[in-house]
């Protein structure tokens, strides 16, 4: 089975090259994201985000046969056609894992779209943090500028992000243990896990990280880095804090979540001169803590 998962990178880069040479709608074809940055840390499970700038994007959108030229398709996920938020032109992409263990995350990007964003005075952050040319039928590419690769890199926070980042933490305290007392478990864990932790908690960490760092590395999407840029000790606090569906646990998993949003809060705030909110932290918690003794 694992020998499935292991190819050629090259090899797969060779098949998608020669793919959109023959096809005529397709006029470019930009590699982004890890595989495109110089030493980056991939594995045989690392995904190919491919950037396919086409005439137009309807006709794969409709008929999505066309997944199929590299290999068995075991799921996809297709995004709308929707307006680019910047430039209002209509674009996709997709999600495609394939029963070989491939993944590739196709962008369609209208060849007006991929102009205006070559022509802008910084490039988007998806090409900025790093890209390959793999094919330019109509010299698009010509004049883009290089990646910086610091997209996505963590930045300082004002101190009016850092203390909104904080009241909204502790504004779903009193809702988590309102759930965990009623029983509640399925809005409970979303608050607790998803809310609390990846809205809230998880920035913290990543400000703590830039901190580290000197504001000098990409954390990853959804904090996939976070746990090499912890140490061991702050790591362990993070696994403390998840639970499984017991109730009680829940509740130890609150306050321990609590508990270590204050630790890295104080520090970040400390370090960039900013008042912690020691009075809202005591309040709310408080309140919980009565919550639980009911």
């Amino acid at each position: 089975m694992e020998q499935q998962f292991r190819r050629n990178p090259d090899e797969v880069i060779r098949r998608i090259t020669y793919w959109a040479e023959q096809k005529d709608l397709v006029r470019a074809v930009l590699l982004t994201s890890t595989r495109a940055v110089p030493n980056a840390n991939v594995d045989i499970l690392s995904d190919y985000d491919v950037v396919l700038v086409v005439k137009d994007i309807h006709p794969f959108h409709e008929d999505r046969n066309w997944l199929e030229d590299f290999g068995e398709v075991l799921v996809v996920y297709w995004d709308p056609i929707y307006p680019d938020p910047v430039y209002g032109i209509d674009k996709s992409a997709n999600v495609t894992e394939y029963g070989n263990g491939l993944k590739i995350d196709f962008s369609l990007c209208p060849v007006e779209l991929f102009q205006r964003m070559v022509r802008a005075p910084a490039l988007p952050a998806q090409f900025d943090a790093g890209y390959r040319i793999l094919l330019d039928k109509d010299h698009l590419t010509e004049g883009m500028q290089m990646p910086t690769y610091t997209a996505y890199i963590p930045s300082q926070p004002t101190n009016d992000a850092y203390q909104k980042l904080i009241n909204d933490f502790f504004s779903d305290v009193p809702y988590t243990a309102k759930c965990l007392w009623r029983g509640e478990l399925l809005p409970a864990k979303w608050s607790l896990d998803y809310d609390m932790k990846h809205i809230h908690l998880r920035p913290m960490l990543e400000w703590k990280i830039g901190l580290d760092t000197g504001w000098s590395v990409p954390v990853g999407a959804l904090g996939r880095g976070v746990k090499k840029y912890l140490s061991p000790e702050l790591w362990s606090q993070v696994e403390n804090t998840y639970a499984g569906a017991d109730i009680t646990e829940n509740w130890t998993a609150l306050f321990r979540t609590i508990a270590l949003f204050r630790q890295a809060a104080m520090e970040v705030g400390e370090r960039l001169g900013y008042a912690y909110p020691r009075e809202l932290d005591q309040r709310v918690t408080a309140y919980a803590q009565k919550i639980q003794r009911l």
